[in-house]
């Protein structure tokens, strides 16, 4: 069963950037990021699939965020630029065995491991 340890989250200013990695114990094929703001239903952020990178972002991120992966560590991260308020929220990373395409990748249930969550805060 593979295993994903995220890094550490963080606080930082509006602004500001933050940028999370998270750490498969094995071979994923669409890794994703999702978030959870407190008090709120958990999001869809970004997706990337492997071999040929096809990448998707929540509109709400798009510009600001840039999903990547490195495969042969089987690592992928979230450079978070730009952050607004907004953006506080627990980040949880996500994967699966499944090569899914683009108009696929913000369903929830198309990931069957998920990360513990990191909590990445804006604010002054």
């Amino acid at each position: 069963q593979v295993q994903l340890v995220e890094s550490a989250g963080g606080l930082v200013q509006p602004g500001g950037s933050l940028r999370l990695s998270c750490q498969a114990s094995g071979r994923a094929n669409t890794m994703a990021w999702f978030r959870q703001p407190a008090g709120k239903e958990r999001e869809f952020v970004a997706a990337i699939r492997r071999g040929d990178r096809a990448k998707r972002y929540a509109d709400a991120v798009k510009g600001r965020f840039t999903i990547s992966r490195d495969d042969p560590k089987n690592q992928v991260y979230l450079q978070m630029d730009s952050l607004k308020p907004d953006d506080t929220a627990v980040y949880f990373c996500t994967a699966t065995k499944a090569n899914w395409n683009v108009s696929a990748m913000p369903r929830q249930e198309g990931y069957e491991l998920w990360g513990q969550g990191t909590q990445g805060t804006v604010s002054a």
